[in-house]
């Protein structure tokens, strides 16, 4: 019996390290594909200079999925763009950005062209699926234009949901009714991609908090089962009953994919709050 157990194990972190194997190499794929495209469109452009924009702007070679080639100039105008940011052409795009992104761009529009092909990550709306994502950038100044081609990132990572459980957690000790105002508001830091934190009162068993579904507010956390009916929620509470932190796998939506995933939640007791964060697995 405690071989098998062992066997089960090994084989469940054998399947776990593959995934996230596959995810690095996925976005190391991404990353390439990306950087390629940027090349490309540099070299198209060292021998088309401003006539580039016409090519760069239309569904063709420079539209590799959902990876694109844009173009702004130094006072962030946008001058070129094979994705949706083609209708920002003509306009300064730093207005069309988050505050805290904004900062970033304009340190990105100060980059020497000396200093070849540089990386960044913004926030940007996928035309995929719609959605606002974190987006990893390849760019290079070249004169007064800057070219840049980018992949999104809609998975974080087990140490990205580590952290803002720890986050999540220590602000609740410090004022519960603000941090869950907060968290209930989708916005505050508490969203972030595919990550959000949900909270359980476990003296009564119900949610306080939800970073996605405001629907399941003061519902029982006990009922709550994955999309196939397996329970979630109370072999959850069973767990936490008699330890402070843990971890549990399970089937859940990504708010992101908009598709049921395999999930890995990290819990932590804050008092007498359950909170939780987890990503999803590839």
């Amino acid at each position: 019996m405690g071989f098998l157990h062992k066997s089960a194990w090994l084989s469940v972190m054998l399947l776990l390290s593959l995934g996230l194997a596959q995810a690095a190499t996925t976005e190391q794929e991404d990353a390439r594909a990306a950087k390629a495209l940027l090349e490309k469109a540099l070299a198209y452009y060292h021998d088309n200079g401003d006539k580039a924009f016409a090519a760069f702007s239309r569904q063709g070679e420079f539209v590799d999925k959902d990876r694109y080639v844009f173009v702004v100039n130094t006072q962030g105008v946008m001058l070129a763009s094979g994705g949706p940011s083609s209708v920002l052409i003509g306009r300064d795009v730093s207005n069309a950005l988050e505050p805290d992104v904004r900062k970033g761009f304009q340190e990105v529009l100060k980059k020497p062209e000396s200093n070849g092909i540089q990386q960044t990550e913004y926030h940007w709306r996928n035309w995929a699926d719609g959605k606002v994502e974190r987006k990893h950038v390849f760019y290079q100044r070249v004169g007064e234009r800057i070219l840049a081609v980018g992949y999104y990132q809609p998975r974080a990572s087990a140490e990205q949901a580590k952290a803002l459980l720890d986050k999540a957690a220590a602000d609740l000790t410090k004022d519960e009714k603000g941090t869950l105002t907060a968290i209930n508001s989708l916005k505050g830091g508490y969203l972030q991609d595919d990550l959000y934190v949900f909270v359980v009162d476990l003296n009564t068993r119900r949610y306080l908090g939800h970073g996605t579904t405001l629907r399941l507010i003061n519902t029982d956390f006990s009922r709550i089962k994955d999309p196939e009916g397996k329970p979630v929620g109370e072999p959850i509470l069973q767990m936490m009953a008699t330890q402070d932190q843990g971890e549990y796998e399970y089937r859940w939506k990504n708010p992101v994919t908009a598709k049921v995933e395999d999930k890995h939640a990290y819990l932590k007791k804050a008092g007498h709050l359950l909170v939780a964060v987890g990503y999803y697995s590839p």
